[in-house]
């Protein structure tokens, strides 16, 4: 299937953007992704090239970046000019890495010496809730449950609410931080706006710098940390699969390899 783009006005693209962008949302896409859909097609609407051809100048890119491109593609076919994307391109399956996991003391040590109580907060709903980065900026306080210890996540990837409990710890530092009763717990300073991603990725960066953590530790890493850390202490994985809200099991047993419960034991019969 081709589809046509060499004669498209300016005005024509940012129509075909402006409908892909309602398409994803209409879909409950995130924000990340949103932006990332909209760059491509973007490029791919100015360059005048078919789709393989448009693909091919992106062949010498990594593995996930090429994925991106192909579903991109897909997307904008299917959903916005509701045409089959039929190109025959060879999709290298995603790797499969394990996840980068801090054990207890680090994630402890980092939520100690951040003493802007704001994000502290940041660090321990990603940790003590298990939250992604997203999760964490739309949290609001009429999702937070203190009489039942409980976390309703509304704003989730795939759409898909869940549940988390509200930790004790989590607990008692909103209570100092102090409790309302609307609006976002993570707003900005300036006009009490949403807080930026990458305010939410410094805050992690600097407490890990902080206490000496030499790896690339992210907003995610807590999240992996939460998962493996509830694992090793014995948690079902079909619990855990519920509290990070993932849709297959598969993607929860990935924390099976980097959890050391059962590699300890093993180590002590030697």
């Amino acid at each position: 299937m081709n589809f046509d783009n060499k004669n498209i006005s300016i005005i024509e693209q940012r129509f075909m953007i402006q409908k892909l962008q309602q398409e994803l949302k209409l879909r409950k896409y995130s924000n990340q992704t949103i932006n990332l859909y909209s760059s491509i097609i973007e490029r791919y609407l100015r360059s005048g090239a078919t789709p393989k051809d448009f693909l091919l100048t992106r062949s010498d890119k990594s593995r996930s970046t090429m994925r991106a491109y192909y579903f991109a593609m897909k997307f904008y076919s299917e959903k916005v000019l509701g045409k089959r994307f039929n190109e025959d391109l060879p999709l290298v399956k995603k790797d499969k890495k394990l996840p980068m996991v801090l054990n207890k003391d680090e994630v402890h040590k980092m939520i100690d010496v951040t003493y802007n109580l704001k994000h502290k907060l940041v660090l321990m709903f990603l940790y003590y809730a298990g939250l992604r980065l997203d999760e964490a900026r739309n949290i609001k306080w009429t999702d937070l449950d203190f009489d039942r210890g409980i976390i309703h996540v509304k704003i989730a990837k795939g759409g898909r609410e869940r549940v988390v409990f509200l930790h004790q710890r989590l607990q008692d530092t909103l209570k100092v931080y102090g409790i309302k009763t609307e609006g976002l717990i993570f707003s900005s300073q300036f006009r009490n706006k949403i807080y930026n991603s990458r305010t939410i990725q410094q805050i992690v960066k600097n407490a890990a710098k902080e206490v000496g953590i030499n790896k690339n530790v992210t907003p995610h890493t807590l999240r992996h940390s939460f998962a493996t850390h509830l694992l090793e202490a014995g948690a079902d994985i079909k619990y855990i699969q519920k509290l990070l809200g993932h849709k297959d099991i598969r993607t929860t047993q990935l924390y099976t390899h980097v959890a050391n419960k059962d590699l300890t034991k093993l180590a002590e019969l030697l």
